[in-house]
């Protein structure tokens, strides 16, 4: 007797998640940049798709605490393993990259350090205190770790002022533990961005939904509404886009609409700002929103 295995069919890519290559000559300055100072930014180790748009306009998500993370999410690009000794001299680099590309918003995000006592906080510390130095009217907005839910750590950051605090929830709780297995946790994330809004009750926080992985619309509504319960002021919500065939399947492509319409259910809910569409990513149009953030009120 013959068994017949049928394999899950992978949804066709739609035509409005095609992107054109990067390229033109701020791309490849801002590149130059980058490497010249040894710097590694999350655009190139995620594959994010809007690297060429956001290059283009001068803007880039700086990674620190190296290019290897202890974690290994299953939908995440960036490489997993035992990281390298911590480098002490890239929070000045940062701030160099920073005032060389004239920044007026600089996004900084991490791997995972959970090798470190402090989940590498002090770091990030480092790094807003030597940008705010070198360059004062540069708004910083920090893409954390959980940091493993120490309340310390969270506090070594807030402590340096960053002017956005940012930690993404990425999924739904019923989906979380098959995309983010082991030390994440869903909880330890929300009531992250709830301590850093009680910090900091000035400041703006912010997360990310990536849809896609098989979540319903009520759990998205679900999950938003958490947030909005932990006083998260700006959301983003983009497509999955599975990396490699190892990372986990993508379940369906979001049409353009509905990502309008979580927008218009997200605003509802009283988000300040709500950044839906399919290539949205974590820090897509970030340049927009500090512009509103420098006119001295919250995006709206």
């Amino acid at each position: 007797m013959v068994t017949e295995i049928r394999l899950r069919e992978v949804p066709k890519r739609p035509d409005w998640l095609k992107v054109r290559l990067p390229a033109g000559p701020r791309y490849a300055e801002l590149k130059e940049t980058m490497r010249s100072l040894e710097l590694h930014t999350v655009c190139e180790e995620a594959r994010c798709p809007n690297i060429g748009e956001c290059w283009g306009h001068g803007t880039a998500t700086f990674m620190i605490l190296g290019d290897v993370c202890t974690r290994a999410c299953r939908y995440c690009a960036v490489t997993s393993g035992k990281p390298e000794v911590l480098d002490l001299g890239e929070p000045k680099r940062v701030a160099e990259a920073v005032r060389k590309m004239e920044l007026k918003h600089a996004v900084v995000t991490s791997v995972d350090r959970d090798d470190l006592p402090d989940g590498g906080a002090s770091i990030f510390a480092a790094t807003i205190r030597k940008i705010h130095e070198l360059v004062p009217d540069c708004a910083v907005e920090v893409l954390t770790p959980d940091f493993q839910g120490s309340e310390e750590s969270l506090r070594t950051v807030m402590d340096t002022q960053p002017e956005i605090l940012n930690h993404n929830i990425e999924t739904v709780p019923r989906i979380f533990p098959r995309v983010r297995p082991g030390r994440s946790r869903y909880g330890v994330s929300i009531e992250l961005l709830r301590r850093a809004k009680d910090l900091a009750p000035d400041g703006l926080t912010k997360s990310g939904l990536m849809v896609g992985f098989g979540e319903t619309h009520e759990e998205v509504l679900g999950t938003m509404r958490d947030l909005r319960g932990a006083h998260v002021d700006i959301l983003t919500i983009g497509q999955y886009l599975q990396p490699t065939q190892k990372h986990v399947l993508i379940d369906r492509y979001y049409h353009p609409r509905e990502f309008a319409q979580l927008r218009s259910e997200g605003l509802a809910m009283g988000f300040s700002h709500v950044e839906s569409g399919p290539l949205v990513r974590s820090s897509y149009h970030a340049h927009e929103q500090s512009k509103s953030l420098r006119a001295g009120r919250k995006p709206a």
